[in-house]
């Protein structure tokens, strides 16, 4: 979707409804199951791994699914930008309240599932006094992206893009300070974005996978507990937010950090497997993502 139509079509919906942004969503998500073969076929291998006794029109019926409940990220995102119209339930924010209480900050583990926009801004809104840091990927040519970026600036959360050669250095020593001000600090734990990206092994649903090192060098480093959240759409136009109880990222020795690093990455794939297995179309990482089998 072009930022031109992404434009376009929030302007209708102004004037018709919403309904208008959903039909056209949903027509866009049934061509992109038909033409994109390589989505599709991604999508359809992570459910077979997910549900190994069910058929092949299944797996495409979950595949359908998760790009039919993809499109509601950009319909709640016209709908909390023009509308001001979604709700949500909290479960674990003290969590985050009590690590920006006690002025050592956070790192808020986010994964590419449910509506991490829709989180960060309502956040926001409901605790305007926390100071919350996004790290965001960045694809090039991307201009829905770009206006995405620019909306969740305006709530008065602070954005930091890396591009596919990783950002600077002084994006993470702009982390540590941030979390040293007793801010959040926002990061994805499931997306490598490229291939030389320094990563941690873990498994999940019994296969190998790769998580970015990077959120829990970060926890170990600045001291900062590690929050795993997720922001799941449990019916229209409303939202729960679940924060988990801090994940150690603690070393005694530089030769343990390793070994650290590792525990706290697994700990994040086992919440991130119970996740897909309780909301398993909010799914939205449409590469492969798991590996081989695990001996």
């Amino acid at each position: 979707m072009s930022g031109r139509f992404y434009r376009f079509l929030t302007t209708v919906s102004r004037w018709i409804g919403s309904w208008f942004f959903a039909l056209v969503a949903r027509g866009i998500a049934t061509g992109y199951l038909l033409l994109a073969h390589r989505r599709r076929r991604a999508s359809c291998r992570f459910y077979r791994i997910i549900y190994p006794h069910r058929n092949r029109c299944y797996h495409l019926w979950c595949a359908w699914r998760q790009f039919l409940n993809f499109t509601d990220v950009y319909r709640d995102r016209f709908l909390i930008q023009n509308l001001d119209d979604i709700s949500f339930a909290t479960q674990g924010l003290t969590h985050l309240e009590t690590a920006a209480r006690n002025g050592c900050g956070a790192v808020m583990l986010m994964s590419h599932m449910g509506n991490w926009e829709v989180a960060a801004r309502l956040l926001k809104k409901s605790l305007p006094r926390l100071p919350l840091l996004l790290y965001m990927g960045a694809r090039p040519d991307e201009e829905i992206e770009h206006i995405q970026k620019n909306a969740v600036r305006k709530e008065g959360v602070t954005v930091i893009v890396a591009d596919k050669n990783g950002g600077s250095p002084l994006d993470i020593v702009a982390g540590v300070s941030f979390l040293g001000r007793g801010g959040v600090v926002s990061m994805a734990g499931d997306m490598l974005w490229r291939k030389d990206q320094k990563s941690v092994p873990a498994a999940m649903f019994g296969r190998s996978i790769r998580l970015p090192e990077a959120p829990f060098l970060l926890a170990l480093v600045s001291g900062a507990p590690l929050i795993v959240f997720f922001a799941f759409r449990i019916a229209p136009r409303r939202y729960r937010f679940i924060a988990s109880p801090p994940i150690p990222v603690t070393a005694a020795s530089r030769e343990e950090r390793t070994e650290a690093i590792r525990r706290a990455a697994q700990l994040y794939a086992d919440r991130l497997e119970e996740a897909v297995r309780r909301h398993p179309y909010h799914w939205y990482h449409f590469n492969d993502f798991l590996g081989q089998i695990v001996p």
